[in-house]
């Protein structure tokens, strides 16, 4: 799934050709995502200015005129930039047609994206509740040391919520903890202060370096470029259970939390 480093890599990679240009039509092919697509897209969005695109968390918000388009790229979607009239493949849903000769075209195998309107998407309920962005100053160690208390969940699904800080998905927050020495099965509430505020430095840390690099090339993904991701070749702990740690030599170990599954050092973590 692509997370918070591969959305911002996406709208890094499309902004600069969809911002001040006007769009000339949408093709939607299907509209069965997560959400149905609205039925009257193209009316709303054909003819208007793109005048920013922004991200919130794992969504891309294109801003037009007059109302806001809601992007998700789901389980492995994404969104990418082509020649209009190229030929539609198989699960390219959705064609954003502009002046220019660009189509910022949406694919998406497994359907579990969306594309959504309106008129107010901060407010829009699937943004309503989200935690802070995590390489903003609204997030950072004391934030998830007062968060925790009382909390007997484990610490890794604990970073993942996205009411508590948004866009710290299954890689990110692996690495996260492995980087700041703490076992991901440890309670939420019996971490220290001193322990957290490494913890925050190291999800920011991993999460800019994520970004720098392209984000994580992980089956499907690739940029709005259509370049794939580097960061997978720094990875020090995920998808390497069973492998030696990259630090101590010890063996990785594998563990479910939270539905998902974690590796995590038994020797660096604790």
């Amino acid at each position: 799934m692509p997370e918070l480093p591969e959305v911002e890599t996406t709208r890094r990679g499309i902004a600069p050709h969809l911002e001040g240009q006007r769009v000339s039509r949408v093709i939607v092919r299907e509209r069965r995502l997560r959400w149905p697509i609205p039925e009257d897209l193209d009316v709303r969005l054909s003819g208007q200015r793109i005048v920013l695109v922004e991200r919130r968390a794992k969504y891309l918000l294109i801003n037009a005129e007059v109302g806001t388009l809601i992007s998700h790229l789901g389980m492995s979607g994404n969104l990418r930039l082509v020649e209009v009239g190229l030929p539609a493949a198989k699960h390219e849903h959705v064609d954003i047609e502009l002046e220019s000769g660009l189509a910022l075209r949406y694919t998406d195998p497994r359907r579990f994206g969306a594309m959504l309107w309106s008129q107010d998407p901060h407010n829009h309920a699937l943004l309503l509740r989200l935690g802070p962005e995590p390489l903003t100053d609204l997030f950072d160690g004391e934030r998830l040391f007062q968060l925790s208390r009382g909390r007997s969940m484990a610490v890794k699904p604990f970073i993942m919520d996205n009411a508590v800080v948004v866009g710290v998905g299954n890689i990110y927050a692996t690495e996260a903890l492995f980087a700041a020495g703490i076992d991901p099965r440890r309670e939420a509430k019996g971490i220290s202060r001193g322990r957290y505020l490494k913890l925050a430095i190291e999800i920011k840390r991993i999460l800019a370096a994520a970004i720098e690099r392209g984000g994580t090339t992980l089956r499907d993904f690739i940029g709005g470029d259509g370049q794939p991701g580097y960061f997978q070749q720094e990875l020090f702990v995920y998808g390497r259970g069973g492998e030696a740690c990259k630090v101590c030599a010890s063996e990785l170990r594998n563990v479910m939390l939270g539905q998902r599954a974690s590796v995590f050092c038994p020797k660096c973590q604790s």
